[in-house]
């Protein structure tokens, strides 16, 4: 008789699984770029998401105070804003890029509240990482300004997100909170992508691809997350999320043949390397914050 594989083996690849879902649905994403454009995926992807979560969870049981709705609006507000910004980036950036600069929103938040003397090492390396992301020289490649300044307002929508979130999932059940923030996230965006969407010619294929990034982008890296949590410390849980700006580069690479120079791949290191820095030497009361939150939807 075999014996059963133990959580903590298959947590981990539980976790990297959830990554790579949401890599793959941000390439998928943006090979319909051409036919919806940033702001009609967007859309598009947060309603999908939207209907999935509120088939599951069913949040019209719950009774909602004042009190209550306030953060949980503002949440979805967020989290559309951060969809949004972030599909704009990834337009005019390569993916890996647009991720690794967005990741500057949870470790920002991770400095502040750590603010141990290892901080101020992972801030210098991220800082670097960034620095070797624009074109001060003629050894870097040119990237879209535009794009660098919507990957930096994802990144702040993804550090809101984090503090807001937290306050939203403490005053209800975090299903529920969830469920009706990208609800409330789907119809705030929708002045910027509805538009789009509906003039678009709906194919099969298109219908069929719009539900699979919902699906990827969301239903499986949650589902995967909250299994993978149940057996996993945060700290861990924080390291390997880490690696989520490479698996991004690695994905639009293999599914868009979408290439970043040495440079490049060189900044998203030094940021990936500062994330799990900043996780690894985090002080408890930090890194709750940071991991609890960190999955940008």
């Amino acid at each position: 008789m075999s014996r059963p594989v133990r959580p903590a083996l298959y947590a981990p690849l539980l976790v990297l699984g959830s990554m790579l879902s949401i890599a793959i649905g941000a390439s998928t994403a943006k090979g319909i770029f051409p036919l919806l454009g940033p702001a009609g995926t967007a859309f598009v992807r947060v309603g999908v998401a939207a209907i999935v979560l509120l088939a599951l969870w069913r949040p019209w049981r719950a009774t909602l105070s004042r009190q209550q709705a306030v953060p949980i609006v503002t949440y979805g507000i967020i989290l559309g804003i951060l969809n949004l910004t972030f599909y704009e980036a990834m337009a005019r950036l390569p993916i890996g890029i647009a991720i690794a600069i967005e990741f500057l929103g949870p470790l920002s938040i991770a400095f502040y509240m750590s603010r141990g003397r290892l901080d101020i090492l992972w801030a210098s390396l991220a800082l670097i990482g960034v620095v070797l992301l624009l074109p001060l020289t003629s050894l870097q490649r040119s990237i879209d300004p535009v794009g660098i300044g919507f990957a930096l307002m994802s990144a702040a929508a993804w550090g809101c997100y984090i503090v807001v979130g937290k306050k939203a999932g403490t005053s209800i059940h975090p299903g529920y909170a969830t469920a009706i923030g990208t609800t409330v996230g789907f119809l705030s965006i929708a002045p910027f992508g509805a538009l789009t969407a509906w003039q678009t010619e709906w194919t099969s294929s298109l219908i069929f691809t719009a539900i699979a990034i919902g699906v990827l982008s969301s239903a499986i890296p949650f589902s995967l997350e909250m299994v993978a949590l149940k057996h996993l410390d945060s700290k861990t849980f924080g390291i390997l999320l880490s690696l989520e700006p490479a698996l991004g580069a690695l994905a639009a690479f293999l599914m868009l043949s979408e290439k970043i120079s040495i440079i490049q791949c060189l900044a998203i290191s030094c940021v990936v390397t500062a994330s799990i820095g900043a996780t690894a030497t985090s002080r408890a009361s930090s890194k709750d914050s940071l991991v609890d939150e960190a999955s940008a939807p």
